[in-house]
């Protein structure tokens, strides 16, 4: 099947239309979609998407441009919504130094909140890193070695460097529209060399459409496009894509099981 491991359902650009957004991903072949907590003030949206479709799971956290939202966010108030039924992952969370919308002090702190969670829980851990490499490898480094979780390193398009490091880790990459951009050169060569059994894809709708449909709204629809250009890049076929991928994250997601996929209609590429 063909799972979409980042999309954002509850994102205004779908306040019209989501269920027109999530019947064209079916009819795409997406068997699964995994939508994803931005801030904890949106969790209940978040969750009420995942309990009203079987085949849409999702994760419950902050941001690190919601940081700000919650600078005291405590671990249990996270470990107690990651107890909701459905809830399958500690996130998004992590650092993004390019925009600053939280101050960096906060995200760090918020960050490393979600990284206990985690643990706790036993869920993986949905990072979003842009712009700090260096101190995002310090911090996976130093919590892993405190005590071990796992991770996903979502829409990776950080350097080879932390790449590595979080491969070291046993982190799982996901790739996004990214990789069909024409002068993503340097994301597509970091994808080359990801380990292939931790390899997943994702839309990260409503943002990042895939080429063709780069400049419009993402939809889960799309993520065949992703997969293709990922078989593209590792020399794959794209049945061999779609089964290193479902693979991948399952082993992930492993509190999902493989009977929440909806049956859907032919494969296709998007609508």
């Amino acid at each position: 099947m063909i799972i979409d491991s980042h999309v954002n359902l509850h994102a205004p650009q779908f306040a019209d239309d989501v269920e027109a957004v999530i019947a064209r991903a079916r009819q795409a072949g997406v068997g699964l979609m995994l939508t994803i907590c931005d801030k904890v003030s949106s969790f209940e949206a978040v969750h009420a998407l995942a309990m009203a479709h079987a085949d849409i799971w999702c994760t419950v956290g902050a941001h690190p441009h919601e940081a700000k939202e919650d600078p005291d966010l405590a671990v249990e108030a996270l470990t107690h919504l990651a107890a909701r039924p459905k809830v399958v992952g500690i996130g998004e969370c992590g650092l993004d130094f390019h925009y600053d919308l939280s101050p960096r002090a906060v995200q760090i702190q918020v960050f490393r909140v979600h990284v206990e969670a985690a643990r706790r829980t036993g869920l993986p851990l949905v990072v979003h890193t842009r712009e700090a490499d260096e101190v995002m490898g310090e911090i996976l480094e130093e919590e892993y070695a405190r005590e071990p979780f796992k991770l996903l390193m979502h829409c990776y398009t950080s350097g080879a460097g932390l790449a590595k490091r979080a491969a070291a880790l046993g982190a799982w990459f996901s790739v996004s529209g990214i990789a069909t951009f024409k002068a993503a050169e340097a994301v597509r060569a970091v994808i080359a060399d990801m380990p292939a059994d931790r390899i997943i894809v994702e839309t990260d709708c409503p943002y990042l459409a895939p080429v063709p449909f780069r400049g419009r709204r993402n939809e889960p629809a799309y993520v065949g496009h992703v997969l293709a250009k990922l078989a593209e890049i590792r020399g794959w076929s794209v049945a061999e894509a779609e089964q290193q991928t479902e693979e991948a994250f399952f082993a992930l997601f492993d509190a999902i099981p493989r009977s929440a996929a909806q049956e859907v209609g032919p494969r296709g590429v998007g609508l």
